[in-house]
């Protein structure tokens, strides 16, 4: 997609912010053109990570969340408050590559389960049927033969349509062995040398009784380990996984600010953090993945600290600076109405659920995002966020008594939204609650 194509479909989902959008739009473009490119000219050009700095509720998670959906690319969002420093308890900064891996080896596996998928329903179908008529003997004749094929056939086709679904049959099920994927490699091995012990002994199989329809789910993963070439597999995970999407939230979080004391816990999780942005080789329990280019998407609200309080290294690997603006009014009656799938269209499906027809006037939609303003600006500023409080209390009434409504038009206005929220507004104490 063009950088033009990408903030147009960006606009679909997220108001305003034009700035970040256009950045992201020619970061994403400019990966396009490099893998074009020569391979001697591809190790060369390095990602230009992003920064976006801006009030929590403004859209920088929703922007990077659309953006790897469109894409299709491995992505991962983490809180860099989730970190901790090199000998402290608790996540080190290299979990985020095998969370990477993991998430780029489950979407290559998902792309090769569907270009097999009618070899896999083709599989489970011929499964179940084998249950559901036993096997002939070896010596049997051969009329019988014929009798038996013409028989399996037509229960197939039953299998297939769906006609057996309640019929109870017993199948071997492979026992899912968890492992922790956030344990450091070697770790991972020893769990795994365990699992495969155990699993010599009690040949890791469970006989489970379960309708024809359970199934058919219960025996996909089984299937599809017949067609997918794990080396393969792999090997294509390892490879989309270096040129993937990380979104680093809440990187303000471990900034020390300039008028405290330097906190070494922060500045430890930035200096570890450090080596993973400008470029490092992490062991992941599927292979070996270098960060060169991985796109870094770096985001915080700075507003006790600022962006210069993280440590000169890490600024620098974060080239390219955007700045999201405050919502105002106008930009959350927008909010409420713009984007394909919007918090009223939201509330209008559910209520359709239970056969009422939520009608919103026009002048109710402006009073909304009149008094999510005002709240945030009495309060805490939690942008969008907001919203979802103020409607949830207009619609506190109709959710509770939808049964009354059924088969009928309820239709919000001006009036009804004032007698709702005006007195909680106006008592700036009863707001901080409530609001």
């Amino acid at each position: 997609m063009t950088p033009k194509e990408i903030v147009k479909y960006l606009d679909e989902y997220v108001v305003g912010q034009r700035d970040a959008k256009k950045t992201i739009a020619i970061a994403l473009r400019n990966r396009y053109r490099r893998m074009q490119l020569p391979k001697e000219w591809q190790d060369d050009i390095l990602p230009k990570n992003i920064l976006m700095i801006g009030p929590t509720g403004v859209g920088k998670t929703e922007i990077a969340r659309r953006m790897a959906k469109m894409m299709k690319v491995p992505f991962v969002k983490v809180e860099a408050s989730k970190y901790t420093e090199v000998g402290f308890v608790g996540r080190d900064v290299e979990s985020m590559i095998r969370d990477l891996v993991n998430n780029s080896y489950n979407l290559v596996r998902a792309e090769m389960e569907e270009r097999s998928k009618s070899q896999i329903e083709e599989e489970i179908i011929n499964e179940i049927t084998r249950k559901l008529i036993p096997p002939l003997p070896k010596n049997a004749p051969e009329e019988k033969l014929k009798d038996y094929e013409k028989t399996f056939e037509k229960m197939k086709e039953k299998v297939k349509k769906g006609e057996v679904d309640h019929l109870k049959i017993t199948i071997e099920v492979d026992e899912t062995n968890q492992l922790d994927d956030n344990l450091p490699p070697e770790m991972i091995k020893a769990q795994e040398s365990i699992v495969k012990i155990i699993g010599i002994f009690n040949k890791n199989k469970e006989k489970k009784e379960v309708t024809v329809k359970e199934a058919k789910e219960l025996l996909r993963k089984q299937a599809a380990e017949k067609f997918i070439n794990k080396d393969e597999l792999k090997k294509e995970a390892l490879k989309r996984a270096e040129n993937g999407i990380i979104f680093i939230d809440e990187i303000d979080k471990i900034a020390a600010t300039g008028n405290t004391r330097q906190d070494p816990s922060k500045e430890g999780v930035q200096r570890d953090l450090l080596p993973i942005v400008e470029g490092s080789t992490v062991n992941t329990k599927y292979g070996y993945v270098n960060t060169d280019h991985i796109l870094f998407i770096a985001a915080g609200a700075f507003h006790v600290s600022k962006p210069s309080d993280l440590i000169p290294e890490l600024q620098g690997r974060f080239p390219l600076r955007v700045e999201l603006q405050s919502l105002d009014e106008e930009a959350l009656y927008q909010i409420l109405t713009r984007p394909k799938h919007s918090l009223i269209k939201q509330y209008q499906k559910l209520l359709e659920v239970e056969g009422v027809n939520l009608v919103f006037e026009e002048s109710a939609l402006k009073e909304i995002a009149k008094y999510a303003f005002l709240a945030n600006e009495k309060t805490e500023d939690i942008g969008a966020r907001r919203l979802h409080t103020v409607v949830e209390k207009v619609l506190e009434d109709i959710n509770f008594n939808a049964e009354e409504y059924k088969d009928k038009d309820f239709i919000i206005d001006e009036e009804y939204v004032k007698s709702k929220l005006e007195d909680i507004v106006e008592n700036e104490e009863i707001s901080k609650y409530i609001l």
